[in-house]
């Protein structure tokens, strides 16, 4: 999934790694020369959806939408955004891979609480460790206007119960933790998942611990 033309070294070892197994979560940047389109259901607290063109393997540029309604009171936020997502830091280990991601945008945010719109401004990072069985994965999105301030901040831990190839059906079990903050949720939102992919298609779904469905899909091409 690298351009080995422009990648650094040791991307030969993680290019055998990444071709023999998908990748096993989320990324802002999948692979070079590549459109990557996602979206999710968060368990009726978040509806997201984005699409990002990657002109190289460290850089990716596009937009998205995303709504936030509080399950403290009757709040709710919705943003259209531009954003730009920068690969910070790669290590091609010999059977693993691990990346941080960054990323900021600006964006025309709209709410209950206030009349219009306002200019909003996203920043955000992601640090992620996979291997064919295991993977981890930490995330922190800030999302700041005039009106507001709220952060999202996931964590997922997965395992797959067989190895698998790029070709063929991959199954992970993933437990996902998520906190919002800016009065949209009170403490960690619990989520069992069940994620399958195959190629550029991959979904999540499984539920919360308060029984809430949660789906997010991703293709790549």
């Amino acid at each position: 999934m690298l351009n080995l033309i422009r990648a650094p070294a040791g991307a030969c070892a993680a290019w055998a790694l990444l071709c023999a197994s998908a990748i096993a979560d989320a990324k802002p940047i999948a692979f070079a020369n590549g459109t990557t389109v996602m979206a999710e259901y968060g368990a009726g607290t978040m509806l997201e959806a984005q699409a990002f063109n990657a002109p190289t393997w460290w850089l990716s540029a596009g937009g998205g939408y995303v709504r936030f309604d509080s399950d403290i009171n009757d709040v709710s936020r919705e943003i259209a955004y531009l954003r730009v997502n920068y690969l910070a830091k790669r290590w091609n280990l010999p059977s693993a891979q691990a990346n941080v991601f960054v990323w900021g945008g600006l964006g025309s945010a709209a709410g209950n609480t206030f009349d219009g719109t306002r200019l909003a401004r996203n920043v955000g990072a992601q640090v992620d460790y996979e291997t064919r069985r295991v993977y981890t994965s930490v995330k922190s999105d800030l999302w700041e206007s005039p009106e507001f301030s709220q952060r999202v901040d996931t964590l997922q831990l997965g395992f797959a119960p067989y190895a698998h190839d790029y070709s063929t059906l991959a199954t992970w079990f993933v437990i996902q933790a998520r906190d919002y903050t800016g009065q949209i949720r009170h403490g960690v939102e619990w989520a069992a998942l069940v994620r399958l992919f195959k190629g550029g298609a991959w979904i999540d779904a499984g539920i919360t611990a308060d029984g809430k469905p949660q789906v997010m899909a991703m293709f790549n091409f």
